[in-house]
């Protein structure tokens, strides 16, 4: 066999196995995470276990074409009905704010006023750039070591399995999701996310800023 064929094989090989391990990655952190985090998942205001505060997770305002964002609504519906429901007190809004032009918190807060809920209620976290960072910064910024995390189901798995590695009990209370069609582009990166989630538990990654203590009022 001469060399060159014997190299192209090698390779192919290497591809395939590189292949295969990523899609084995992908169905095992999918797996551990959704079977985690099953118990801790509820659609009703009713069942769901009582705490100070909620985590709601940021998202954009708008979709780079202009559109609403149908996850950003759907997460302030939700907000909007576990508050009222009586079973938080506060909502630490955690999402991006790295350009002056693009700020998830303020746009989340401005809009869960206008729907009446008191200013005082809500806090916002500008540093959340990520799930990872938003849900360890619940204890070493806030305070909280037991809260409701809010979004969508497959987001809230995450948000829950990152809590229990570090020790924190959290629920998730889900916000309406979108149809299959809709939300695939964000379904597949998840997938992916869930991967990179393992890794950064693996290595115990810390938050990409900290800071100074903000207590968190009833």
């Amino acid at each position: 066999m001469k060399p060159n064929r014997q190299k192209k094989k090698k390779l192919i090989y290497i591809t395939l196995t590189g292949v295969i391990l990523c899609i084995l990655a992908v169905f095992i952190a999918d797996y551990k995470t959704d079977k985690a985090t099953e118990k801790y998942i509820y659609t009703s205001t009713d069942d769901i276990p009582k705490c100070k505060a909620a985590l709601l997770l940021g998202t954009a305002k708008q979709l780079s074409s202009g559109r609403a964002n149908l996850y950003f609504t759907y997460r302030l519906d939700a907000a909007e009905n576990l508050y009222n429901s009586g079973k938080i007190s506060h909502i630490v809004i955690s999402g991006d704010n790295s350009r002056k032009d693009y700020n998830e918190p303020q746009d989340m807060k401005d809009a869960l006023v206008i729907r009446g809920i008191s200013e005082d209620k809500i806090t916002l976290d500008y540093a959340g750039f990520n799930t990872y960072d938003s849900v360890h910064r619940m204890k070493k910024i806030f305070g909280q070591d037991r809260f409701i995390i809010i979004s969508q189901q497959f987001h809230n798995q995450r948000a829950i399995y990152i809590a229990q590695s570090t020790d924190l009990e959290a629920y998730g209370y889900n916000a309406r999701d979108l149809s299959r069609r809709s939300g695939i582009k964000v379904k597949l990166r998840e997938k992916l996310a869930r991967v990179k989630m393992f890794l950064d538990i693996i290595v115990d990654r810390e938050p990409k800023f900290l800071g100074d203590t903000i207590s968190i009022e009833d």
